[in-house]
C-alpha cells in the first residue's frame, strides 16, 4: 500500500486522467439507458459536454485557472443548449475544490461564486415537477452545500500549506542565521586570539631583547648579573612559547571551546607581577592602587592587564634610555580606572619604526578594540614635556 501511495503521489496526472476516464464511462453508461427507456437516442451534445467536463478533471492540477474557465463555459453551454445534467457535472465540484487549494485568488473567489450559483441555475432550468416551490428550494440548498464545503475545505488546505511553508522558510532562515552567527563568532574569536598573540609576543620578546642586551654588556664585568639575565630570558621564553602553543593550537584546530579553556586569562592581580618583571628588565615602574580592590568581570580584568602590558612594552621599546613609567589603578564604584604614563624622550629612529604607536604597529588599535568590547573609553597621546600617557575607564557594565 505504501508503494502504491508513493506512486500516486509521484504521478498526479495519471491519477486525474484515470478518474476522468472513469467519470466519462459512468456518464455515458448512465445516460444511454435513461434515453433508451424514453425511446430516444443519446443527445448529440451530451458526449462533447461530457468530454469537456472530464478534461477539466484530467488537467485540473496542471492548469487550474484555465480548467475553471472551461468548466464555467461548459456549464453555461449546458444551460443554454438544454443539455441535461450528467454524472460528469461532478467535475464542477472538483474544480471548485482544486482552485481553492492551488489556484489564484481571483480564480478561488470566482469558483466560490460559480459554485453557489450552479445549483439555483440548474434547478431553474430543470425544475422537479410535482414538488412545489418549497421542495425545489430544499433541493437547491441540498446541492449548494457541497460546493460551499468543497471551497471551504480547499481554502483551509491552502492556508495550512502556506503556514507550513512559512514555518519551513523560517526554519531555513534561522539555520542560515545561526551559521552566519557561528562564522562571525569564530572570526571574532580568532581576531581576539590574534590580539592575545600580539600582546604575548610583543611583551615577552621585548623583555628577552632587553635582558639579552644587558647580559651581553655585563658578561665580563658581572657574570652573576649576566647569569640572572639569561635565566630571565629562559623563563620568559618558555612562558611565551607555552602561551603561543595554546593560541596557535586553537587557530589550527578551530575548535569551539570556552575561552577559559585555551586562552590565557590574566587578571588585575597579575599586573603587579608584570610590573615586577619590567623592573627586573631595567625599567623603573611606580605602581599604585587607589580605592578598595575587589573582583571584577573577567573581560574587564583581562582588558586592564593587556593595556598595562602593551603600554609598558612600548615604553621599553620607544621610551629611550633612562625612561621611567608609572601605573595607577583606581577602583571606582562603577568601574576601574587606568593611568599609565612614561617620561621617555624617544628611542632611536630605527627602533621606533619596529612597531608600537606608529602607523605600522597595532598596539593602540588593539587597546581601543579591547576597551570598546567592554564599553569603556580610552585616551592616549603624548604628554606635555615628553613621554606618553594612556588613560582608560572600564565600566563594570557595558554601555547599551
Amino acid at each position: 500500500m505504501q508503494r502504491l501511495y508513493d506512486f500516486l503521489r509521484r504521478h498526479p496526472a495519471w491519477v486525474d486522467g484515470s478518474w476522468a476516464a472513469v467519470l466519462f464511462g459512468i456518464s455515458v453508461l448512465s445516460a444511454a439507458p435513461a434515453e433508451a427507456s424514453r425511446g430516444a437516442e443519446l443527445p448529440v451534445l451530451t458526449v462533447p459536454v461530457t468530454l469537456l467536463l472530464c478534461l477539466v478533471v484530467a488537467l485540473r492540477r496542471r492548469m487550474p485557472e484555465h480548467m475553471l474557465v472551461l468548466a464555467l463555459v461548459t456549464g453555461v453551454a449546458q444551460l443554454v443548449l438544454d443539455v441535461s445534467t450528467v454524472p460528469a457535472d461532478f467535475a464542477l465540484l472538483v474544480i471548485v475544490y482544486t482552485v481553492a487549494v492551488i489556484g489564484a485568488r481571483w480564480a478561488s473567489r470566482l469558483a466560490l461564486s460559480a459554485g453557489l450559483c450552479a445549483a439555483p441555475l440548474a434547478q431553474m432550468r430543470w425544475p422537479n415537477e410535482g414538488v412545489g416551490t418549497a421542495g425545489n428550494l430544499a433541493v437547491v440548498i441540498f446541492l449548494t452545500v457541497p460546493f460551499a464545503l468543497a471551497w471551504v475545505l480547499g481554502d483551509s488546505i491552502r492556508t495550512r500549506r502556506a503556514y507550513f511553508a512559512q514555518l519551513e522558510e523560517r526554519a531555513a532562515r534561522l539555520e542560515k542565521e545561526r551559521e552566519a552567527q557561528a562564522k562571525v563568532a569564530v572570526a571574532a574569536e580568532r581576531a581576539r586570539i590574534a590580539r592575545e598573540l600580539h600582546d604575548v609576543v610583543a611583551h615577552n620578546v621585548s623583555v628577552m631583547v632587553v635582558q639579552a642586551d644587558g647580559a651581553a654588556y655585563v658578561l665580563d664585568a658581572a657574570p652573576d648579573q649576566a647569569k640572572k639575565a639569561l635565566e630571565t630570558i629562559s623563563s620568559t621564553g618558555r612562558q611565551a612559547l607555552a602561551e603561543m602553543r595554546r593560541l596557535l593550537g586553537v587557530l589550527r584546530t578551530g575548535e569551539h571551546q570556552e575561552a577559559g579553556e585555551y586562552v590565557p586569562q590574566p587578571d588585575v592581580r597579575q599586573i603587579e607581577d608584570l610590573v615586577e618583571q619590567c623592573r627586573e628588565a631595567g625599567l623603573p615602574v611606580d605602581f599604585r592602587i587607589e580605592g578598595t580592590p575587589r573582583p571584577l568581570p573577567s573581560g574587564v580584568e583581562l582588558t586592564a592587564y593587556r593595556i598595562v602590558q602593551e603600554a609598558l612594552t612600548n615604553t621599553r621599546k620607544h621610551g629611550g634610555p633612562n625612561a621611567g613609567a608609572s601605573v595607577r589603578l583606581v577602583y571606582f564604584d562603577d568601574g576601574l580606572g587606568l593611568l599609565v604614563e612614561d617620561d621617555g624622550k624617544g628611542a632611536p629612529h630605527e627602533l621606533y619604526e619596529e612597531g608600537g604607536f606608529d602607523g605600522q604597529g597595532h598596539g593602540l588599535i588593539g587597546m581601543r578594540e579591547r576597551v570598546g568590547m567592554v564599553g569603556g573609553t580610552l585616551d592616549a597621546g603624548p604628554r606635555p614635556g615628553g613621554g606618553f600617557r594612556i588613560s582608560a575607564l572600564l565600566p563594570l557594565k557595558p554601555a547599551h
